[in-house]
């Protein structure tokens, strides 16, 4: 549980920020930066924020749960199932966003690729330290059934 409930916190959080940082750089909003600008960008975030939770929760728990489903598989270790994670959230996002607006090229593909990317493997990364850090404290592994560490 404790799973989903990291993909449900960071996903949209992470994501929505990246969604915004690569929507302001493909519109050409960062040809002239100052701390001005850079303030009104996290002052737009703040306020976006609780559409980027209504928006990404859904994808987020449907991440989480491909990553579950991968924590069973016996052969595939943590660092794979980060990174296989993580290729499917850059799918999932690219698809989404990628072909929005005018413009479509390398950059945009890599930037969208990044709002899916980014938030999946930290997520799916943070799900592993606290399964890892739960286990050392009560000796129990929540991922491997029968396979016994401490």
């Amino acid at each position: 549980m404790k799973r989903y409930l990291i993909f449900a916190a960071v996903g949209p959080l992470i994501g929505g920020f990246l969604l915004l940082f690569a929507t302001t750089y493909a519109s050409g909003y960062w040809a002239d930066t100052n701390i001005a600008e850079v303030k009104k960008l996290f002052v737009v975030f703040a306020k976006t924020l609780q559409y980027a939770y209504l928006f990404g929760i859904v994808p987020a728990m449907m991440l989480g749960a491909v990553d579950d489903i991968l924590c069973h598989v016996k052969r595939i270790g943590w660092i794979v199932r980060v990174l296989i994670i993580g290729v499917v959230g850059f799918i999932a996002a690219e698809l989404l966003y990628g072909s929005r607006g005018p413009d479509s090229g390398v950059v945009q593909f890599i930037l969208y690729g990044l709002v899916g990317f980014v938030p999946t493997t930290l997520s799916s990364w943070l799900s592993h330290n606290m399964r890892k850090s739960s286990s050392r404290l009560f000796g129990i592994t929540h991922c491997r059934p029968g396979v016994r560490r401490g």
